[in-house]
């Protein structure tokens, strides 16, 4: 995969609609992509396998671009936000439980057609403000080896920035999203 593809909405509607990818080929490419940016940026605590993606992707198999707005699009979903049968930690592995249903608004991106990727790092419970308290590691910055990459929602934040998703889930416990 290119390392510049654009994941703009437009772009990969426009894409998919052309044939030049599907969105297997296009998730396949971000995971392989996002394992192998893992160990260096700590961006996932949970990178989906391909099993755990099949359910997703089977769903848009028989579907096209125009019957969903987000068809095919990947994101990414910080650690604090259920998503149904993949644990959820908030970067406390004491804390890790599996949950049943996804969050309502995971839910509902799915249901437009998006595919989650994984549960990105975070501070521990949300309660940093710069990417460095996860026992699964520091986010290190995209651009800046030296600089943290900021913000609870660190993981999330370097999954667009880093290229393998088009937008991430994060939350906003006290500015540390801003």
């Amino acid at each position: 995969m290119n390392d510049t593809f654009d994941l703009r909405l437009d772009t990969l509607r426009a894409a998919y609609v052309a044939g030049e990818t599907t969105p297997r080929r296009l998730i396949a490419e971000l995971r392989d992509k996002a394992a192998a940016l893992n160990p260096e940026f700590k961006l996932f605590i949970h990178l989906l396998t391909t099993e755990e993606l099949e359910p997703y992707l089977a769903a848009l198999d028989a579907r096209s671009p125009a019957e969903l707005p987000l068809y095919g699009i990947p994101f990414a979903i910080k650690d604090n936000i259920d998503l149904a049968g993949i644990p959820t930690t908030a970067a406390c592995p004491a804390f890790a439980y599996t949950p049943e249903t996804s969050a309502t608004l995971v839910e509902q991106l799915i249901a437009l057609g998006a595919v989650p990727l994984g549960k990105c790092n975070l501070d521990q419970f949300a309660t940093g403000l710069n990417g460095t308290r996860s026992p699964y590691g520091e986010c290190r910055n995209s651009v800046h080896p030296d600089y943290p990459s900021g913000g609870s929602s660190a993981g999330s934040s370097l999954a667009v920035a880093l290229g393998v998703a088009s937008f991430a889930l994060g939350t906003d416990t006290a500015g540390s999203g801003r």
